[in-house]
Protein backbone atom coordinates (compact mmCIF):
# COMPACT_ATOMS: atom_id res chain seq x y z
CA UNK A 1 0.00 0.00 0.00
CA UNK A 2 1.43 3.10 -0.93
CA UNK A 3 1.79 5.85 1.83
CA UNK A 4 0.95 9.13 1.94
CA UNK A 5 3.07 10.56 4.76
CA UNK A 6 6.63 9.85 5.13
CA UNK A 7 6.24 10.38 9.10
CA UNK A 8 3.13 10.67 11.21
CA UNK A 9 4.06 11.97 14.93
CA UNK A 10 1.86 12.57 18.15
CA UNK A 11 2.74 14.33 21.64
CA UNK A 12 3.16 17.83 22.40
CA UNK A 13 2.75 21.30 20.83
CA UNK A 14 3.85 23.65 23.09
CA UNK A 15 5.45 27.63 23.44
CA UNK A 16 9.14 27.24 24.50
CA UNK A 17 9.72 30.70 26.44
CA UNK A 18 13.51 31.37 26.00
CA UNK A 19 15.55 33.81 27.48
CA UNK A 20 16.68 37.07 25.18
CA UNK A 21 17.90 39.55 26.85
CA UNK A 22 17.06 42.26 29.59
CA UNK A 23 14.75 45.25 29.44
CA UNK A 24 15.86 48.68 29.93
CA UNK A 25 14.73 47.97 33.19
CA UNK A 26 16.50 44.97 34.30
CA UNK A 27 13.93 42.28 33.69
CA UNK A 28 14.41 39.50 31.51
CA UNK A 29 12.60 38.41 28.16
CA UNK A 30 11.41 36.01 26.72
CA UNK A 31 10.46 34.95 23.26
CA UNK A 32 7.38 32.95 22.46
CA UNK A 33 8.75 29.69 20.28
CA UNK A 34 6.73 27.41 18.72
CA UNK A 35 8.01 24.15 19.85
CA UNK A 36 7.05 20.40 21.40
CA UNK A 37 9.47 17.62 20.77
CA UNK A 38 7.69 15.51 18.17
CA UNK A 39 7.20 18.72 15.91
CA UNK A 40 10.37 19.93 16.14
CA UNK A 41 11.22 16.41 14.60
CA UNK A 42 8.78 17.23 12.02
CA UNK A 43 9.96 20.40 10.96
CA UNK A 44 13.19 18.76 10.20
CA UNK A 45 12.26 16.85 8.27
CA UNK A 46 9.89 19.18 6.55
CA UNK A 47 13.02 21.11 5.82
CA UNK A 48 14.67 18.20 4.13
CA UNK A 49 11.01 18.04 1.74
CA UNK A 50 9.58 15.14 3.29
CA UNK A 51 5.48 15.12 3.76
CA UNK A 52 4.97 15.10 7.53
CA UNK A 53 1.62 15.21 9.99
CA UNK A 54 0.85 15.89 13.50
CA UNK A 55 -1.64 14.47 15.75
CA UNK A 56 -1.92 16.49 18.61
CA UNK A 57 -3.53 19.49 20.79
CA UNK A 58 -3.89 22.93 21.53
CA UNK A 59 -5.65 25.67 23.71
CA UNK A 60 -8.05 28.25 22.13
CA UNK A 61 -6.23 30.53 23.01
CA UNK A 62 -3.73 33.27 21.15
CA UNK A 63 -0.89 30.56 21.70
CA UNK A 64 -3.19 27.90 20.22
CA UNK A 65 -3.55 29.85 16.68
CA UNK A 66 0.53 30.79 16.56
CA UNK A 67 1.23 27.05 16.81
CA UNK A 68 -1.45 25.38 13.88
CA UNK A 69 -0.42 28.70 12.08
CA UNK A 70 2.91 27.95 12.42
CA UNK A 71 2.59 24.07 11.30
CA UNK A 72 0.64 25.36 8.45
CA UNK A 73 2.92 27.57 7.06
CA UNK A 74 5.76 25.29 7.44
CA UNK A 75 3.85 22.58 5.47
CA UNK A 76 3.11 20.00 8.46
CA UNK A 77 -0.41 18.89 7.82
CA UNK A 78 -2.50 19.92 10.85
CA UNK A 79 -5.63 17.80 9.91
CA UNK A 80 -5.68 15.55 13.58
CA UNK A 81 -4.33 19.07 15.78
CA UNK A 82 -7.38 19.60 17.76
CA UNK A 83 -8.08 22.57 19.49
CA UNK A 84 -9.95 22.28 23.78
CA UNK A 85 -11.95 25.29 24.95
CA UNK A 86 -11.74 24.54 27.95
CA UNK A 87 -7.83 23.97 28.91
CA UNK A 88 -4.83 26.29 27.58
CA UNK A 89 -1.99 25.62 25.44
CA UNK A 90 1.24 24.52 27.27
CA UNK A 91 3.92 26.25 27.93
CA UNK A 92 7.45 26.10 28.77
CA UNK A 93 9.68 28.67 30.01
CA UNK A 94 13.85 27.94 28.73
CA UNK A 95 16.19 28.72 31.67
CA UNK A 96 19.33 29.16 29.88
CA UNK A 97 23.17 29.03 31.50
CA UNK A 98 25.98 30.36 29.97
CA UNK A 99 27.12 26.90 28.38
CA UNK A 100 24.34 26.48 27.11
CA UNK A 101 22.47 24.01 28.51
CA UNK A 102 18.99 25.02 29.80
CA UNK A 103 16.53 24.07 32.49
CA UNK A 104 12.57 24.18 32.46
CA UNK A 105 9.87 25.48 33.78
CA UNK A 106 6.21 23.99 32.82
CA UNK A 107 2.95 25.55 32.70
CA UNK A 108 0.86 22.30 32.02
CA UNK A 109 -1.40 21.33 34.94
CA UNK A 110 -3.11 20.29 33.10
CA UNK A 111 -2.23 21.92 29.86
CA UNK A 112 -4.29 21.36 26.01
CA UNK A 113 -1.58 18.31 25.02
CA UNK A 114 -2.87 16.16 27.61
CA UNK A 115 -6.28 16.39 27.32
CA UNK A 116 -6.00 14.06 23.87
CA UNK A 117 -8.35 11.23 23.75
CA UNK A 118 -8.05 7.63 22.21
CA UNK A 119 -11.62 8.56 20.48
CA UNK A 120 -9.69 11.39 18.55
CA UNK A 121 -6.78 8.79 17.23
CA UNK A 122 -7.53 8.19 13.55
CA UNK A 123 -6.00 4.78 13.10
CA UNK A 124 -6.90 5.13 9.15
CA UNK A 125 -4.97 8.22 8.78
CA UNK A 126 -2.32 6.46 11.00
CA UNK A 127 -1.96 4.11 8.66
CA UNK A 128 -1.03 6.69 6.27
CA UNK A 129 3.00 6.55 7.63
CA UNK A 130 6.08 5.08 7.04
CA UNK A 131 7.45 5.80 9.76
CA UNK A 132 5.42 6.77 13.43
CA UNK A 133 7.14 9.04 16.27
CA UNK A 134 6.41 9.52 19.82
CA UNK A 135 7.62 10.45 23.01
CA UNK A 136 6.96 9.31 26.46
CA UNK A 137 5.17 13.53 26.99
CA UNK A 138 2.01 12.34 25.96
CA UNK A 139 1.97 9.48 28.52
CA UNK A 140 2.10 11.25 31.29
CA UNK A 141 -1.89 11.07 32.36
CA UNK A 142 -4.32 7.98 31.71
CA UNK A 143 -6.25 9.73 28.46
CA UNK A 144 -3.42 10.85 26.90
CA UNK A 145 -1.43 7.69 27.37
CA UNK A 146 -4.40 5.44 26.58
CA UNK A 147 -4.41 7.59 23.28
CA UNK A 148 -1.00 7.25 22.42
CA UNK A 149 -0.82 3.54 23.16
CA UNK A 150 -3.83 3.40 20.38
CA UNK A 151 -1.69 5.12 17.57
CA UNK A 152 1.22 3.18 18.08
CA UNK A 153 -0.49 -0.31 17.95
CA UNK A 154 -2.42 1.05 14.83
CA UNK A 155 1.09 2.30 13.34
CA UNK A 156 2.74 -1.09 13.62
CA UNK A 157 -0.64 -2.85 12.19
CA UNK A 158 -0.07 -0.63 9.10
CA UNK A 159 3.95 -1.88 9.00
CA UNK A 160 5.16 1.48 9.63
CA UNK A 161 8.22 1.77 11.17
CA UNK A 162 7.88 3.16 15.35
CA UNK A 163 10.52 5.77 16.09
CA UNK A 164 11.01 6.88 19.64
CA UNK A 165 12.72 9.36 21.85
CA UNK A 166 11.70 8.98 25.56
CA UNK A 167 12.28 12.93 25.70
CA UNK A 168 12.53 12.75 30.07
CA UNK A 169 11.22 15.69 31.68
CA UNK A 170 11.10 14.47 35.29
CA UNK A 171 9.36 17.26 36.85
CA UNK A 172 6.04 16.25 34.51
CA UNK A 173 5.61 13.03 36.13
CA UNK A 174 4.42 11.90 39.52
CA UNK A 175 6.51 9.89 39.82
CA UNK A 176 10.06 8.41 38.06
CA UNK A 177 9.07 4.86 38.90
CA UNK A 178 5.72 5.84 36.67
CA UNK A 179 8.67 7.37 33.77
CA UNK A 180 10.54 4.48 33.91
CA UNK A 181 7.40 1.99 32.95
CA UNK A 182 6.38 3.89 30.30
CA UNK A 183 9.88 4.32 28.27
CA UNK A 184 10.03 0.77 28.58
CA UNK A 185 7.05 0.70 27.18
CA UNK A 186 8.04 2.62 24.04
CA UNK A 187 11.12 0.50 24.19
CA UNK A 188 9.39 -2.67 23.85
CA UNK A 189 7.57 -1.27 20.28
CA UNK A 190 9.92 0.60 18.45
CA UNK A 191 11.92 0.39 15.39
CA UNK A 192 14.54 3.34 15.95
CA UNK A 193 15.27 4.33 19.63
CA UNK A 194 16.91 7.45 20.14
CA UNK A 195 18.20 8.19 23.42
CA UNK A 196 20.37 10.66 25.48
CA UNK A 197 23.28 10.26 27.66
CA UNK A 198 22.02 11.12 30.88
CA UNK A 199 18.77 9.04 30.14
CA UNK A 200 20.01 5.73 29.36
CA UNK A 201 21.78 6.08 32.76
CA UNK A 202 18.42 6.78 34.29
CA UNK A 203 16.64 3.89 32.50
CA UNK A 204 19.64 0.95 33.04
CA UNK A 205 21.35 2.78 36.77
CA UNK A 206 24.45 2.10 34.19
CA UNK A 207 27.49 4.73 34.41
CA UNK A 208 28.56 3.14 30.69
CA UNK A 209 26.83 3.86 27.92
CA UNK A 210 27.65 0.70 25.97
CA UNK A 211 26.36 -1.27 28.60
CA UNK A 212 23.60 0.77 29.76
CA UNK A 213 22.48 0.29 25.56
CA UNK A 214 23.73 -3.63 25.68
CA UNK A 215 21.07 -3.85 28.25
CA UNK A 216 18.30 -2.42 26.37
CA UNK A 217 18.95 -4.55 23.20
CA UNK A 218 19.45 -7.47 25.13
CA UNK A 219 16.02 -7.07 26.33
CA UNK A 220 14.02 -5.41 23.44
CA UNK A 221 16.36 -6.36 20.49
CA UNK A 222 15.35 -2.77 19.08
CA UNK A 223 17.37 -2.63 15.70
CA UNK A 224 18.70 0.94 15.65
CA UNK A 225 19.55 2.88 18.41
CA UNK A 226 21.16 6.48 18.62
CA UNK A 227 22.47 7.71 21.78
CA UNK A 228 23.14 11.75 21.68
CA UNK A 229 26.27 12.85 24.00
CA UNK A 230 25.64 16.73 23.56
CA UNK A 231 28.84 18.40 22.28
CA UNK A 232 30.49 15.07 22.82
CA UNK A 233 28.75 13.73 19.64
CA UNK A 234 26.63 10.17 19.00
CA UNK A 235 26.67 6.92 18.57
CA UNK A 236 24.74 4.19 16.50
CA UNK A 237 24.19 1.25 17.40
CA UNK A 238 22.76 -1.46 14.85
CA UNK A 239 23.36 -5.24 14.00
CA UNK A 240 26.46 -5.83 16.33
CA UNK A 241 28.04 -2.39 15.16
CA UNK A 242 28.95 0.25 17.02
CA UNK A 243 29.74 3.46 14.90
CA UNK A 244 30.86 6.82 16.68
CA UNK A 245 31.10 10.53 16.01
CA UNK A 246 31.91 13.57 17.43
CA UNK A 247 30.43 16.67 18.01
CA UNK A 248 31.32 20.28 15.56
CA UNK A 249 32.36 23.13 18.10
CA UNK A 250 29.82 25.78 17.65
CA UNK A 251 29.01 29.30 19.46
CA UNK A 252 26.21 27.75 21.18
CA UNK A 253 23.56 29.84 22.90
CA UNK A 254 20.90 27.36 23.64
CA UNK A 255 20.61 23.46 23.59
CA UNK A 256 17.03 23.34 23.15
CA UNK A 257 15.69 20.80 20.50
CA UNK A 258 18.79 19.83 19.44
CA UNK A 259 18.06 16.11 20.06
CA UNK A 260 14.78 16.82 17.88
CA UNK A 261 16.77 18.27 15.22
CA UNK A 262 19.76 15.07 15.66
CA UNK A 263 16.30 13.10 15.09
CA UNK A 264 15.08 14.56 12.47
CA UNK A 265 18.07 14.24 10.37
CA UNK A 266 18.34 10.74 10.99
CA UNK A 267 14.67 9.89 10.16
CA UNK A 268 15.01 11.76 7.02
CA UNK A 269 18.11 9.39 5.99
CA UNK A 270 16.37 6.53 6.91
CA UNK A 271 13.42 7.04 4.65
CA UNK A 272 15.87 7.42 1.97
CA UNK A 273 18.21 4.03 2.70
CA UNK A 274 17.22 0.68 3.19
CA UNK A 275 16.45 0.39 7.02
CA UNK A 276 17.24 -3.37 7.35
CA UNK A 277 20.32 -3.26 5.19
CA UNK A 278 22.48 -0.12 6.61
CA UNK A 279 26.57 -0.59 6.30
CA UNK A 280 28.79 0.94 8.66
CA UNK A 281 29.59 3.48 6.35
CA UNK A 282 25.65 4.81 6.01
CA UNK A 283 26.00 5.10 9.97
CA UNK A 284 28.58 7.12 10.01
CA UNK A 285 27.42 9.23 7.05
CA UNK A 286 23.27 9.19 9.19
CA UNK A 287 25.90 10.53 12.30
CA UNK A 288 27.83 13.50 10.97
CA UNK A 289 24.78 14.69 8.48
CA UNK A 290 22.63 14.66 11.99
CA UNK A 291 25.92 16.00 14.46
CA UNK A 292 25.68 18.74 12.27
CA UNK A 293 21.94 19.74 11.98
CA UNK A 294 21.94 19.55 15.72
CA UNK A 295 24.99 21.66 16.12
CA UNK A 296 23.65 24.40 14.20
CA UNK A 297 20.29 24.69 16.14
CA UNK A 298 22.25 24.96 19.09
CA UNK A 299 23.10 28.72 18.17
CA UNK A 300 19.73 30.09 17.42
CA UNK A 301 16.79 31.07 19.69
CA UNK A 302 13.63 27.92 19.39
CA UNK A 303 13.28 25.23 17.29
CA UNK A 304 10.93 25.05 14.84
CA UNK A 305 11.67 28.23 12.95
CA UNK A 306 15.14 28.01 13.86
CA UNK A 307 15.58 24.33 11.48
CA UNK A 308 18.90 24.85 9.50
CA UNK A 309 18.53 24.17 5.87
CA UNK A 310 20.56 21.50 3.48
CA UNK A 311 23.09 23.57 2.41
CA UNK A 312 23.82 24.67 6.24
CA UNK A 313 24.44 21.48 7.00
CA UNK A 314 26.56 20.93 4.02
CA UNK A 315 28.78 24.15 4.48
CA UNK A 316 29.51 23.03 8.04
CA UNK A 317 30.35 19.62 7.25
CA UNK A 318 32.82 21.20 4.70
CA UNK A 319 34.15 23.37 7.22
CA UNK A 320 35.19 20.42 9.28
CA UNK A 321 36.48 18.58 6.39
CA UNK A 322 34.06 15.80 6.57
CA UNK A 323 32.63 15.19 2.58
CA UNK A 324 30.09 13.03 2.23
Amino acid sequence: MKKSFDVIALGELLIDFTMNGQSEQGNDLFEACPGGAPCNVLAMLNEMGKKTAFIGKVGKDQFGKLLRNTLNDIGIDTSNLFTDSTVNTTLAFVHTFPDGDREFSFYRNPGADMMLTEDEINTTFISQAKIFHFGTLSMTQDSVRAATKKAVKAAKESGALISFDPNLREPLWSSLELAKEQMNYGFSQCDILKISDNEIQFVTGKEDYDEGIRCLQEKYQIPLILLTMGKEGSRAYYKGMRVECSGFSVKTIETTGAGDTFMGSVLNYLLEHDFNNLTEKQLEELLKLANAAAAIVTTRKGVIRAIPKKSEIEELLQRNMLYL
